[in-house]
């Protein structure tokens, strides 16, 4: 099976039922979409590209925030063989869209009117770029077509594109920890492999509720809040923006959502917030229905864990993936998972854990975490020294995390590979310093960075942000630190921030302040 048959096959089946339901623009009235007309949609979209000269292997790049108009994008590329390029709207600098926009040779872009800016100036530097598409606004810039217009005035395309399993459906940029971003390509195979294997980890099914809170443009979002529900036959209640909450709050409320996913960031901003409520308002309206609370992408703290299940009466389970897994690799038993696990491999998957020296570690012991299976990204476009770094000739794929895996075949993460630091030869996980430090009362957020010094080593220093209201100074948290944390893996340096720098899905950018340090040192 295909994505283009598996759109199909749902709107066949339930073709009245909601796959969609939005609140269009801020405040804007509630709107919905059935299956049967988001696959009509779909075939105008199609239609529409192909007629604008775009074919089997194009790429077209999507710049939008959650809606239907991502969707039918996407799978309206996919049913001309087309690939769907998501990019995070939260890239505006011309110069790097122009780089990813150039990388993948798109040949045309959809996006939101408030993100033109930045593409419409990086145009020039990309020769491929012939078709400009904007999803709102009737009075667009000059040379961009309304998305809308384009779509409703095409016929329905008759058939699809012959396609492989092996076929690249998308390509979703990395966050360019190093140098620029890399383009990972995924396949029918990959998605559609892990839809079901995700379903089966999940416990869903056609009668349960989906909310998509997180953007679509990470594949998070996009495999387990958006395909998911587009396997199944079950209702969708998309979110264009995560913050103020209570809108999208009162929209699941009504809609009765079972199922939540979310990353740790998100769940611990609700637990702080629910401070405001009776604890019998937060659970007998909000999360009423939830069945199923998924966090993934960073990992969890106890305390939001418990905090969360406090306020709303529902436990939160841990998953794992990464973009180049598409993105589900484990997934804790729904109901009853260990908590500080991420859970055990999803049908199909196999996790493993490899020594600096290259030899498989048994249970217990520390290495880096590698994966093989039908998820296992195609690779990395235009760069094959890249893959075959990541990919072994076996097919397992370097996570560059590092955990271990216990007696029970549960998986553990420790840290990035790359934020591990090293001081006086000894291995100190900047994710160990930032959990002791977040059960400061005091402390809303932490960062933990290794930053080299003369001799070679490094020390470690800390970013804090304070809870609202919260008066401890650097002096009182270094006292904390002597207090929980051995003498080699407390911080040498504490700085308090009012923020801590961000992507869209609220992790927290270490390379930032990395860069941040060597500016200030000038190396």
């Amino acid at each position: 099976m295909n994505l283009n048959q598996m759109l199909d096959q749902t709107a066949s089946r339930v073709p009245e039922k909601a796959a969609l339901v939005w609140v269009e623009g801020k405040g804007g009235e509630e709107r919905s979409l059935s299956f049967e007309t988001l696959r009509e949609r779909v075939l105008r979209a199609a239609s529409a590209f192909r007629s604008r000269g775009v074919g089997k292997g194009d790429c077209v790049a999507i710049i939008l925030r959650n809606g239907p108009d991502f969707i039918v994008a996407y799978f309206g590329l996919l049913r001309i063989g087309a690939i769907a390029v998501p990019i995070n709207y939260m890239v505006q600098k011309p110069e790097e869209l122009a780089y990813m926009l150039h990388h993948v040779e798109a040949r045309a872009v959809v996006a939101q009117r408030e993100f033109l800016k930045g593409i419409l100036k990086a145009k020039d530097e990309v020769p491929s770029l012939k078709l400009v598409l904007s999803s709102d606004g009737s009075r667009d810039p000059e040379g961009v077509e309304h998305f809308g217009e384009f779509v409703d005035t095409a016929a329905p395309i008759a058939a699809a594109v012959e396609t492989s399993p092996d076929d690249t459906v998308t390509m979703l940029f990395t966050s360019g920890t190093t140098g620029n971003p890399k383009a990972v390509m995924l396949t029918h195979a990959n998605l559609v492999s892990n839809i079901d294997a995700s379903i089966d980890a999940f416990g869903l099914r056609e009668t349960d509720v989906s909310l998509t809170l997180l953007p679509m443009f990470h594949t998070f979002a996009w495999t387990c809040c958006t395909l998911i529900p587009l396997r199944l036959g079950a209702k969708n209640v998309t979110i264009a923006a995560v913050a103020p909450p209570k809108p999208w709050l009162n929209l699941m409320a009504r809609h009765r959502v079972t199922v939540f996913a979310a990353v740790p960031q998100i769940y611990s901003l609700l637990a702080k917030q629910a401070t405001g409520f009776k604890k019998w308002v937060l659970r007998l309206w909000f999360f009423r229905t939830v069945r199923v609370a998924v966090s993934g992408a960073a990992p969890l703290g106890k305390k939001t864990l418990d905090d969360f299940k406090s306020a709303f009466g529902v436990g939160i389970t841990e998953g794992y993936g990464l973009t180049e897994t598409s993105p589900v690799a484990t997934f804790n038993p729904v109901g009853r998972p260990k908590v500080g696990s991420v859970g055990k491999p999803i049908r199909d998957v196999f996790v493993r854990i490899i020594s600096d020296d290259g030899r498989e570690l048994p249970s217990g012991g520390e290495g880096e975490i590698e994966i093989k299976g039908p998820n296992i990204m195609k690779g990395y476009y235009k760069n094959e020294k890249a893959t075959r770094d990541a990919v072994n000739a076996e097919g397992w794929f370097k996570s560059g995390d590092v955990g271990l895996i216990d007696e029970d075949g549960y998986l553990f993460i420790r840290d990035r590979k790359k934020d591990m630091i090293i001081v006086k030869g000894l291995k100190v996980f900047s994710a160990q310093v930032e959990k002791v430090l977040i059960e400061h009362p005091d402390i809303q957020e932490a960062a933990v960075i290794g930053i080299p010094d003369e001799s070679g080593d490094e020390r470690i220093k800390a970013f804090i942000v304070l809870a609202e209201g919260a008066e401890a100074d650097t002096a009182e948290l270094h006292k904390f630190c002597r207090k929980h944390l051995d003498a080699y893996k407390r911080p040498r340096d504490i700085e308090i921030l009012n923020e801590l720098p961000k992507n869209a899905l609220q992790k927290t950018l270490k390379r930032v302040l990395r860069q941040r340090e060597l500016e200030k040192t000038g190396k």
